[in-house]
């Protein structure tokens, strides 16, 4: 039997939770404690329609950054993986990436003359010091990316959170000899406190909130903070882990890319790239990140920089 719904019912019932909403919001502290926990690190309400007009050097519209994740795992069991003690599946296919696929991917970049902005775990410098000659033979910007990829910020002790970051980024100035102004974290994983203890440390961009197409400031205690787009929407790690194929890959990045550009004739925008050496560095994958690069590498108001380049040019067009 068919139920015949009261129209004005529903509307009564609707304003009514409407109400009951704006009651808690309007309430105080101890309502908002009840509900969501908002971050605490932006302005709130800020539409991109309100930003003001900018544009990035030389006249550029769109700014692309290009993001390979360099990283060490523990070898050990994962249980539901591993054939025997060590899950020698999983850590020989991550270990491709740092012997092999990363050399690809960079090969791409040399020909397009693109400079990358490495997620560097700190323990690359010294597995692989090898690789950090090559990467910064290349100019490439190195940002902490955690001490190795196999342990996240998340839920851990405050102490055990600074010092964390705090070796990561002294072992890869250490190896660099260049300040590190970049992080991103495992998992883009973060704890109330990870932002502070980053900017008090002298870092002023962080890759791990993805919620703009443009630049914007973070409310940190002391020093100053950037939310720069990563692009954690074209990851990818978690688009070739779905199954998908090079070609959708492609098809994806340009995607992202033309909207972006076409948007950024009205207001400039970010596009993050992020890589994994051994998906994206993979033989059969290649040529798809080299594809796309030739695409955007066509339009003329693109401008491929390092993280801490398009962090400065933004703060210079809002002083």
């Amino acid at each position: 039997m068919k139920r015949t719904v009261n129209r004005r019912d529903f509307l009564n019932r609707s304003l009514g939770l409407c109400a009951a909403a704006g009651a808690l919001t309007a309430s105080g502290s101890e309502a908002r404690a009840q509900t969501v926990r908002r971050p605490g690190r932006f302005e709130e309400n800020a539409l991109i329609t309100e930003r003001k007009r900018f544009t990035w050097p030389g006249g550029k519209t769109l700014a692309v950054w290009i993001v390979p994740n360099v990283e060490v795992f523990v070898l050990s069991r994962a249980a539901e993986r591993a054939q025997g003690e060590q899950d020698v599946l999983g850590y020989a296919w991550r270990e491709y990436g740092m012997r092999v696929g990363l050399w690809r991917i960079a090969d791409v970049m040399d020909q397009a003359n693109i400079r990358a902005t490495v997620a560097l775990n700190a323990a690359v410098c010294d597995v692989w010091p090898k690789a950090i000659e090559e990467m910064d033979k290349r100019g490439w910007e190195m940002m902490g990316h955690n001490v190795t990829n196999s342990r996240s910020l998340r839920g851990i002790r405050l102490d055990q959170e600074q010092e964390i970051i705090h070796t990561t980024l002294k072992v890869i100035e250490q190896a660099t000899k260049k300040k590190v102004r970049g992080w991103l974290g495992t998992g883009l994983g973060e704890n109330f406190t990870t932002l502070d203890i980053l900017a008090e440390a002298g870092v002023r961009y962080t890759g791990d909130w993805n919620n703009d197409d443009v630049p914007y400031p973070m409310k940190v205690k002391t020093g100053e903070m950037y939310a720069l787009n990563y692009g954690n929407a074209i990851n990818d790690i978690s688009f070739y882990g779905k199954g998908h194929t090079g070609e959708e890959y492609y098809q994806m990045v340009v995607n992202q890319f033309d909207t972006l550009y076409a948007d950024s004739q009205k207001l400039p925008r970010v596009m993050g790239i992020p890589l994994h050496p051994f998906h994206t560095g993979e033989p059969l994958r290649i040529k798809y990140f080299e594809k796309a690069v030739q695409h955007m590498k066509k339009q003329d108001k693109v401008w491929f920089a390092t993280g801490g380049e398009i962090l400065d040019a933004y703060v210079k067009t809002q002083a």
